[in-house]
């Protein structure tokens, strides 16, 4: 099997045929027009010869002599001359010929029908006469009418015409000029199409049409292969491209997505990364943290890093390269709180050796009443059942986290306590396991921020309270608390209080925006306000059914009032990392 025609040759022969063709059908329509343009010049001329002749007083007086041959041969004949005609020919009302070019046929009966001039109407056409072929008009002569009041009668006829070889020889000496530049212009038009294909060739590599689709096959499969979402946005801030993981991890369609304002479909984190590198690529490319900057997609924890996409040096636009690190970060979090929950059993095992010491020292001293107050002083040995946190906690993920937080709290030299008052059923099925995950991810979330306020010394109070219908999650702090100017801007992703309002700081900024992304999920409502403990207060209204993504969300403005908040579908909760958000 033969080889298949090359990209080049298949362009080079289309644009030569494109060409040829175009070129021979506007020959052919310039050779018909400059034919039909001729014809009208000599139609005109010879129209206008005729009626010259048949108004002439001496050609008409003539009629009247004798002999009007005699007259009029002469005047025919100069006319003839003078307008460049084939012949001139004047004849009675009979067709009697009183002019010819060739004497001989003076006298003589025409040879063609003289019915239509002689009926007093112009006549044009193609007749063959004497003198062979011609392209003729006939035209009535009028005499003088009788009465003024009756119409001229027609006394005879002025033929004039020109021969059709000398049209067609006419014809032919014009087409000579336009073959000329027709054959200058074919020429023209195929080292123009030799050029574009050249250059067609260059802009695309000098690729086949294979391999181009073997390249295009291999992007595609590599681009939704990689397990990092990939976005490709313009100069103009316009999406262009994005993988499988991409959409997955911004939780929309590719419909939506590819070919959107890049502001209507991204979270506003992604879209500052993004235009900081629009405006200055250095200066982004050197600001950003290594490895990529976390953010907020929903209620996806993500590693994004931004960078120029260039093609010959020229910068077309900007890819988003997006990594989730939301099971990563649930792992981390475990780890955290077994690494906390390890270290406050090993300080407990020290403490606890301690007490046997005492106890056995006292026993060998025989003081036995001394060793049982000290024993009952000492009580069941610290925070090591989930009971001893929160009795009224029956479900075992919040009753461990509730656990582990304290343990960690009290590690760090801060207290943690459980309201007493706090009332938590466990999940009824497998239908109640997702308002459980919600209440550890935000629980979890204000507990750590509340710690992290405190510092050393500090006190922090949890109540959580449940109905058949919403959890209600108080957490209270005798930390410095929350400014009135900025309770709106903590819920914003990327604030932090920790590093004096940089937005840009690795890992901070997250945990209230989520906190509050997910009561705006399930139509719940998130305050802010002070605590007894002079600290910050944060209430967060988890209703156990959440709401139709259409209906409305409810959450905190800046003085603790509630607002409703346009509620957009999300997935369902995921496990996230413990982040801080002051």
């Amino acid at each position: 099997m033969g080889r298949a025609m090359s990209l080049r040759m298949q362009l080079l022969s289309l644009q030569v045929v494109i060409v040829l063709v175009l070129v021979c059908a506007t020959a052919a329509v310039a050779s018909a027009v400059q034919e039909h343009q001729l014809r009208q010049a000599y139609l005109e001329r010879m129209t206008g010869v005729a009626q010259s002749v048949a108004r002439l007083p001496a050609i008409r007086e003539a009629f009247d002599d004798a002999d009007p041959a005699a007259a009029i041969q002469p005047i025919a004949e100069l006319i003839r001359e003078a307008s460049d005609v084939t012949y001139v020919v004047v004849t009675d009302e009979e067709g009697i010929r009183y002019s010819h070019p060739n004497p001989d046929r003076v006298g003589e009966m025409v040879s063609t029908d003289p019915s239509v001039p002689l009926s007093g109407q112009i006549w044009t056409g193609t007749q063959t006469g004497t003198l062979g072929t011609s392209w003729r008009v006939k035209v009535p002569i009028y005499g003088e009418a009788d009465d003024d009041a009756a119409p001229a009668p027609v006394i005879g006829t002025a033929s004039v015409g020109i021969l059709e070889a000398e049209l067609r020889a006419d014809w032919r000496d014009g087409l000579v000029w336009l073959f000329v530049a027709v054959g200058g212009a074919a020429v023209v038009g195929v080292v123009a199409a030799a050029w574009v294909t050249r250059l067609v060739r260059r802009r695309i590599f000098r690729l086949e049409p294979e391999e181009i689709a073997a390249l295009l096959e291999t992007r595609d499969a590599m681009l939704h292969g990689i397990t990092e979402g990939v976005v490709g946005l313009d100069r103009g801030g316009r999406v262009v491209v994005a993988n499988d993981e991409a959409l997955r991890l911004l939780g929309r369609d590719r419909a939506a997505v590819v070919g959107a304002e890049a502001r209507d479909v991204l979270d506003p984190q992604l879209v500052a990364l993004a235009e900081a590198v629009t405006l200055d690529p250095a200066e982004a490319e050197d600001d950003s943290a290594p490895g990529g900057e976390l953010v907020l997609a929903g209620e996806r924890v993500l590693l994004a890093h931004a960078g120029p996409a260039t093609v010959d040096g020229r910068d077309v636009g900007t890819v988003l390269v997006l990594r989730d690190r939301t099971e990563l970060h649930a792992l981390l979090r475990d780890l955290d709180g077994a690494r906390g929950l390890t270290d406050a059993l090993r300080a407990q095992s020290h403490e606890f050796a301690n007490t046997l010491h005492v106890v056995s020292g006292l026993l060998e001293l025989g003081q036995v009443d001394e060793a049982v107050s000290f024993v009952a002083r000492v009580g069941h040995g610290g925070l090591l059942t989930a009971s001893g946190v929160a009795p009224g906690v029956h479900s075992p993920e919040v009753a461990a986290l509730l656990l582990v937080k304290a343990t960690t709290s009290r590690e760090r030299g801060v207290a943690l306590e459980v309201d007493a008052a706090s009332v938590l059923p466990g999940p009824a099925g497998p239908a109640e396991e997702a308002w459980h995950g919600d209440v550890l991810t935000v629980l979890g979330n204000l507990v750590d921020n509340a710690v992290d306020a405190c510092g050393p010394g500090g006190r922090v109070r949890v109540l959580v309270t449940a109905t058949a219908r919403v959890v209600d999650i108080v957490v209270d702090d005798d930390g410095p608390g929350v400014p009135a100017e900025i309770r709106s801007a903590v819920f914003e992703p990327g604030f932090s209080t920790k590093h004096d309002g940089d937005r840009r700081a690795s890992g901070r900024g997250i945990g209230l925006a989520l906190v509050q992304r997910v009561a705006a999920r399930r139509g719940g409502s998130v305050r802010i306000g002070t605590s007894s403990f002079g600290g910050a207060s944060l209430e967060v209204r988890l209703p156990r059914t959440p709401v139709a993504p259409a209906r409305a969300g409810r959450l905190a403005r800046p003085d603790g009032a509630t607002v409703r908040a346009g509620g957009a579908a999300h997935p369902g909760p995921t496990p996230l990392e413990r982040t801080e958000t002051r």
